[in-house]
């Protein structure tokens, strides 16, 4: 083993300054392990047992990142880890091993706990070394708290504009088949040599069907016990077109409707007309379907855009905060549907605009609302309520789902860089520290309220900053 200095201490930078006594002290009480390569100097999770000081060698430090193990730098001689003083953090959020044989110096979280009574200089140096790797670990874990955010939310707006594109690929493919056939349906119709004053009566007779108000939505049930009445119908008047009785029912068509427009055309002309029928109301629910997705498509983009504010600048302005929450409800709105969720709004009439940052916000309503579908992912279902309201000069959001709540042993907790209930790999623990600096930047406040099925945050922002 090659030997552990004063002088190998001293080019440590934080430790530069330092007496040289109280490297002596360290040499003194601390113990020198070897590490080979592959040997891990920590685990994800593992608690601080020591201060460990890195003399020769290399380690690997990687996160985990949901099943992934990701690398986020190398150790090199010079490095202290484990713990430090003043520092809350007590286990390793890192996974360290070793890639190049090495020796590390050990102080005893003991040991170093009586040198914050004796040694000033020291305490000192790695109060600072604390600081600098709070800063440094700080930055890193946000940059991924937003990229393990964005990844949620395209995984979920992907599936969403998926269903939307893919009605509109399907209907355009049903639409072409359709329209190949319009010739021949035109040429039958037209051969028909019905009067203009038939015709007309027609139209107005389906148009007066088409367009009368639904009186109730049925049931599956219902719906199919319907349409083999249609379709009976249709086989007695020799029409054999049998998805025909699906469309007639969507439309709202009954057995009485068929009679009142069967009236109409001459017997050896029903045939054909019902057919032309047949062809018009599908080609009008496909025209309608394809709306409908380009429509939902249109409303996905443009969530997207008022969820980042893409075309506004970097200063606070007056918004209306029901604008973000539905933009956030809505780019959350897969995993929402995914985990059996109801989302109760009691949004308020008449709520001010608020002086603010819009895409901040909305950072900080999709941690929460995050957080609370993964809490009641435990139930199989939940329900989410959002409640806004004014409260003298600010807007109050209260965002409360049944989960199983928070422990008040934790509470205190939960706003604490890195502090997490999650599994590791499934947060970074700094969701919630980003909404604390979010709505300090406000000068707002975010309170918590929990018990068992019954959990709030209750966010307040100035309607003004003056």
């Amino acid at each position: 083993m090659q030997p552990c200095t004063i002088e190998l201490l001293q080019s440590f930078e934080p430790l530069s300054g330092v007496p040289t006594d109280q490297l002596q002290w360290l040499l003194d009480v601390g113990t020198c392990h070897e590490f080979t390569v592959g040997e891990n100097i920590y685990e994800i999770g593992d608690t601080f047992t020591a201060t460990n000081f890195l003399l020769y060698g290399k380690f690997n430090v990687c996160i985990q990142q949901g099943k992934q193990i990701n690398e986020i730098g190398i150790s090199e001689p010079g490095t202290i880890s484990g713990y430090l003083p003043y520092s809350r953090g007590t286990s390793s959020i890192v996974r360290v091993t070793c890639v190049q044989d090495a020796i590390v110096l050990s102080v005893s979280i003991e040991d170093i706990k009586k040198a914050t009574h004796l040694y000033f200089e020291l305490t000192e140096a790695l109060v600072h070394t604390m600081i600098t790797r709070v800063r440094f670990a700080t930055t890193r874990q946000q940059q991924y708290e937003k990229m393990f955010a964005l990844g949620k939310l395209s995984a979920g707006l992907a599936h969403e504009l998926n269903n939307p594109a893919a009605a509109i690929g399907r209907n355009a493919s049903s639409l072409s088949e359709l329209l190949k056939n319009i010739p021949k349906i035109f040429k039958q119709t037209a051969g028909l040599k019905l009067d203009n004053a038939q015709m007309e009566i027609f139209q107005e007779r389906l148009h007066e069907i088409i367009d009368r108000e639904q009186v109730e939505e049925l049931s599956m049930l219902e719906k199919s016990s319907l349409e083999d009445e249609l379709t009976d119908w249709l086989m007695d008047h020799q029409i054999d077109d049998y998805t025909f009785a699906e469309i007639l029912v969507d439309y709202g068509f009954t057995i009485a409707d068929l009679d009142y427009l069967a009236e109409i055309p001459p017997d050896y002309a029903l045939v054909p007309v019902f057919k032309w029928l047949s062809y018009h109301l599908t080609t009008s629910k496909i025209v309608k379907e394809i709306a409908e997705a380009s429509s939902r498509i249109s409303e996905l983009v443009g969530a997207v855009k008022n969820f980042s504010h893409m075309d506004r600048g970097g200063d606070k302005q007056y918004i209306n905060i029901h604008t973000g929450l539905e933009s956030t409800l809505t780019m959350l709105n897969y995993k929402i549907k995914k985990a059996s969720i109801e989302v109760v709004r009691d949004f308020a009439t008449d709520l001010p605009l608020a002086k603010a940052l819009a895409g901040e916000l909305n950072q900080v309503w999709t941690n929460i609302i995050d957080n609370a579908i993964d809490a009641m992912a435990t139930n199989g279902k939940g329900t989410l309520t959002i409640n806004t309201k004014k409260e003298r000069n600010s807007v109050v959001v209260t965002i409360t789902d049944n989960g199983p709540g928070i422990p008040e042993e934790i509470s205190s907790m939960i706003f604490d860089p890195f502090f997490t209930t999650k599994e590791i790999g499934k947060g970074t623990g700094l969701g919630l520290d980003v909404v604390m600096r979010i709505i300090d930047q406000h000068h707002g406040s975010v309170k918590l309220k929990s018990e068992p099925g019954n959990t709030s945050f209750i966010v307040c922002i100035p309607i003004n900053e003056k």
